[in-house]
């Protein structure tokens, strides 16, 4: 295993070949997917606001109900078999609405969304085991910023390709791209290395492997302090991702369509940081890469609660965007840095739903919160959480970057 990053030997690796062409076929299909439906959705409905959000309804609800169950069955199965049968039953679900379009269903488009969704809590811890495997810790921080960089440019270039597909081309085109997006990204993993073969087939059970996982991550250090930064970052960003136009016609004085302006400037800045981050991962312990990040968006959430100057709020906006990589590579890498292999599946499946959830709570409390509180005051309230989790964080920055105390876990432990 190498001793520092190499670039050359990190590109030169099958599995990264392999996983990152895969993830721009999928980009692309996701991206497809998620305008080119919103857009059919709202011409279908007349903009009816219950139909939209039945979409994001299809999209984040597997989150909670599959994520945990994902990651289970993900450090049971084989995980380049997981990965290549979520995306063939993607694409084969796809073809299905695709037919049900043909003959008249419209509604059939959220069985697309919801299905694609459910999968990839299956292949996504997966892929993250597969990454454990395969890439040599001392490269798993440049490979994190890779992934992160390439998202970022799809936030950018995925609404306008999803559009243009949708406007030129029509919802059974869009449909039919996503489909070969996943049938494309199966093909490519075919190429991955073969699964590791088991050396003996399990003897426990499902639920003992849960209760196994919960119990890994309670008794990790680490894991629980990350849990905690989790929680704290879900109900800041929650609070405020449902402000950004308020904070534009509101505090700014300006049209609701300037908007785009701040998405576009933090697209900018996420790619810019992304590169960033591979830069500093060479060098620089992902706890204390995090801890950066946070302690920035604390500051500049808070220039949001304080400022009534355009330029001001769109420089933050930017320095937020070059630092948000840098807290979601930092805790993949830590995560993955930090937990055994067989359990990979199953911290990623209770980890990302803390996150979500304290997101969706303060998501719903926000329009209520805005009517009772200040818009300065939430933006400011936000910034706290931020600085909460800097401190939550404060006992473990000095550790190395894979030193966390872990208390002997059988699987079939409950």
């Amino acid at each position: 295993m190498s001793e520092k990053p190499d670039i050359r030997s990190f590109f030169a690796n099958r599995f990264v070949q392999a996983i990152l062409i895969s993830n721009l076929f999928l980009q692309v299909g996701i991206w497809v997917r998620n305008f080119a439906i919103l857009l059919y959705v709202t011409d279908q409905t007349n903009n009816d606001p219950i139909a939209v959000s039945l979409i994001s309804v299809a999209e984040f609800a597997p989150i909670f109900i599959f994520s945990f169950i994902g990651g289970t069955f993900a450090d049971r199965w084989k995980p380049k078999r997981t990965m290549v049968w979520s995306d063939l039953l993607s694409a084969a679900s796809i073809f299905f609405v695709l037919l049900a379009l043909v003959y008249g269903s419209w509604k059939a488009v959220f069985f697309a969304t919801l299905v694609s969704s459910i999968l990839s809590q299956f292949s996504q811890p997966s892929g993250m085991k597969l990454f454990k495997q395969h890439v040599p810790e001392s490269q798993m921080q440049m490979g994190m910023s890779l992934f992160q960089t390439t998202i970022a440019l799809f936030m950018i270039l995925g609404p306008m390709l999803g559009t243009y597909v949708y406007f030129q081309f029509g919802i059974q085109t869009a449909i039919g791209i996503m489909g070969v997006c996943f049938l494309l990204s199966a093909a490519v993993l075919m190429f991955l290395p073969a699964d590791r073969t088991t050396e003996a087939p399990r003897e426990t059970k499902l639920l003992q492997e849960m209760g196994a996982g919960f119990r890994y991550v309670l008794s990790n250090r680490l894991l629980i302090t990350l849990g905690g930064v989790f929680l704290t970052a879900g109900f800041a960003l929650g609070l405020i991702n449902p402000l950004g136009i308020f904070f534009v016609t509101e505090t700014l004085g300006l049209e609701k369509d300037f908007l785009q302006w701040f998405t576009a400037v933090n697209g900018v800045a996420m790619i810019i940081g992304g590169v960033l981050a591979m830069g500093l991962s060479k060098g620089m312990a992902p706890q204390m890469m995090l801890a950066i990040g946070m302690t920035v968006s604390f500051l500049t959430i808070g220039v949001f609660g304080l400022t009534e100057t355009t330029w001001i709020a769109l420089t933050a906006q930017f320095f937020s965007g070059l630092l948000l990589p840098a807290i979601q590579i930092s805790i993949n890498t830590m995560i993955l840095k930090n937990t055994e292999e067989a359990f990979v599946g199953r911290v990623n499946g209770i980890m990302t739903p803390l996150f979500m959830g304290a997101m969706v709570v303060t998501m719903s409390a926000a329009g209520v919160l805005k009517q009772l509180l200040s818009l300065p005051m939430l933006y400011l309230t936000a910034s706290a959480l931020f600085l909460l989790g800097v401190l939550i964080l404060l006992p473990v920055l000095r550790l190395p970057a894979a030193a966390a105390p872990v208390a002997p876990v059988q699987q079939g432990e409950i």
